[in-house]
């Protein structure tokens, strides 16, 4: 986290320039509360960059410091949002995987016109093709991921077929 590093800001410049442009600051402000209070998606936090940027910009700092800031902070904010991504993908996974243990008994097996199959439970709905290693999962109408036919989803189709 270099980039909280301030020991090589000019105090007074950041000083003169709260002083002269401080309505400037409090209607960004504003703005940025508005923005984080009513906007819900990653769109939000595009348009809270790009007003941070324009503050920046505006208060002197030269386009390579605001370079040299961006390169550090997406640097470490890519790595942390791929890691981020992960977990909630094995987390959601997990939960499906829980959802079938538990619904194994309620499923029920349709094989479709196209050849494909679907297993449908109250909350877990998987799609796929006989012999595929992969399959469509869906858990409590989210979209679907795609999943590899592990152990635990052979069952899972196998005791919707006997349910059937």
């Amino acid at each position: 986290m270099d980039f909280l590093d301030f020991s090589s800001y000019d105090s007074s410049t950041w000083s003169t320039f709260l002083k002269d442009n401080w309505f400037v600051l409090l209607i960004a402000l504003l703005v940025l509360f508005l923005i984080i209070r009513i906007v819900k998606t990653v769109v939000k936090w595009a348009i809270v960059a790009v007003i941070v940027l324009a503050i920046v910009l505006y208060s002197g700092y030269s386009l390579d410091d605001v370079k040299q800031l961006g390169t550090k902070v997406m640097d470490s904010g890519l790595d942390d949002l791929k890691e981020l991504g992960e977990k909630m993908k094995d987390s959601a996974q997990q939960q499906a995987y829980d959802a079938m243990l538990n619904e194994a008994k309620e499923a029920q097996y349709t094989v479709n016109e196209d050849g494909t199959y679907t297993v449908s439970s109250p909350s877990i709905e998987l799609r796929g093709t006989a012999g595929s290693d992969e399959a469509e999962l869906s858990v409590k109408g989210s979209p679907f991921i795609t999943v590899k036919v592990s152990e635990l989803i052979r069952t899972f189709v196998n005791q919707a077929k006997q349910n059937g």
